[in-house]
């Protein structure tokens, strides 16, 4: 038995890092039926794992957005399908969290062996002020149940482009309203990923455009100062707004909160593609998600992949099928990738 444990969890080490979850319940378990000479083979290996993460080189790993790909899930039946289908995260809604209490959301996600991976910012930023200003009264309390559930990341999408506000005007309204949030997040160790949204469709019949792109957002973040901002890096975004591999060469891990990986339609400019209508990551080719990991790997990102594809195809699959072709097309891109 201790053989067979051992070698488990190496295996689940080498092809899906981080492996937290799974060491803590291979402990508890051990503890639970008296088998106590498996506690030493999860503590070595967890306390490895923590090693690597303090010492900044912990890994990407794959997480789970039920709704991203349109299955509907409450967090047992997301941190379910996740486990079962060789995720180690699974995105979270944090008012879900909050209604669960944290004991019991814990015992969830070490049931399923996932770790909790990221919350959506549950603030609206656009709203009038005394609406923004009750929401971020509120907001501490939100961020001490995601510390106590252990997450670390949220984010949130920036509209690239206005109606009413000029460019200088609406990076104004962002860098103070954005810089607010960040600040409360700070308090309680939480990172703060801003999607910047490439295509050039989404800007097409507006007054003004608004920040599009990779330096641009990295800009505002820098602007804002809270030292705890970055992005949520979207392939499909990073490649609609003319992405290159050398953008890499100006990133860091600090500077990627959350990633998105998605595909493009074929028979499309970057110019003409749709927001709502991509496909799974590697599907068409178009984008190229193996490089656009290994640029990830190249800047040693620790944090959790998310597929978001927006596509019907997806949308109609039964739940299970869908979360099974999602991490087999995140499994290829990996594999091709070099990093699986």
């Amino acid at each position: 038995m201790r053989k067979v444990a051992s070698r488990r969890i190496l295996l689940h080490r080498r092809a899906s890092p981080p492996f937290e979850p799974f060491c803590q319940s291979l402990l508890q378990y051990a503890v639970n039926t008296g088998r106590r000479r498996l506690a030493p083979c999860a503590e070595t290996a967890g306390n490895a794992y923590w090693h690597r993460l303090r010492k900044g080189t912990g890994y990407m790993y794959k997480s789970l957005s039920a709704g991203a790909i349109g299955v509907r899930a409450d967090l047992a039946r997301s941190a379910e399908l996740a486990g079962q289908f060789g995720f180690q995260g699974v995105s979270v809604n944090i008012n879900e969290v909050q209604k669960l209490g944290v004991e019991q959301a814990q015992d969830i996600l070490n049931k399923a062996g996932v770790r909790p991976s990221d919350f959506g910012l549950p603030v609206d930023y656009h709203a009038a002020e005394a609406d923004f200003a009750q929401a971020l009264r509120e907001l501490p309390a939100v961020c001490a149940t995601a510390q106590r559930l252990g997450i670390t990341r949220t984010a949130t999408w920036i509209p690239s482009w206005h109606d009413a506000m000029p460019f200088a005007e609406n990076y104004a309204f962002h860098k103070d309203r954005l810089g607010r949030i960040a600040a409360i997040l700070k308090d309680y160790g939480i990172s703060f990923g801003l999607e910047f949204l490439g295509p050039k469709t989404l800007r097409d019949g507006h007054k003004y455009e608004f920040i599009h792109t990779m330096d641009g957002m990295l800009q505002l973040c820098r602007e804002i100062g809270t030292g705890n901002m970055g992005l949520l890096f979207d392939a499909f975004h990073w490649y609609t707004a003319g992405g290159v591999m050398a953008d890499f060469d100006r990133l860091t891990d600090a500077d990627v909160v959350l990633v998105h990986l998605n595909d493009a339609q074929p028979g499309l400019t970057r110019d003409q593609q749709i927001d709502g209508n991509r496909a799974l990551p590697g599907e068409t080719g178009v984008i190229g998600v193996p490089a656009f990991l290994q640029g990830l790997a190249k800047i040693s990102y620790s944090g959790p992949l998310v597929v978001e594809p927006f596509s019907q195809r997806v949308r109609a699959m039964p739940a299970e099928e869908a979360v099974r072709v999602t991490s087999e097309s995140m499994d290829v891109c990996l594999r091709r990738a070099g990093l699986l």
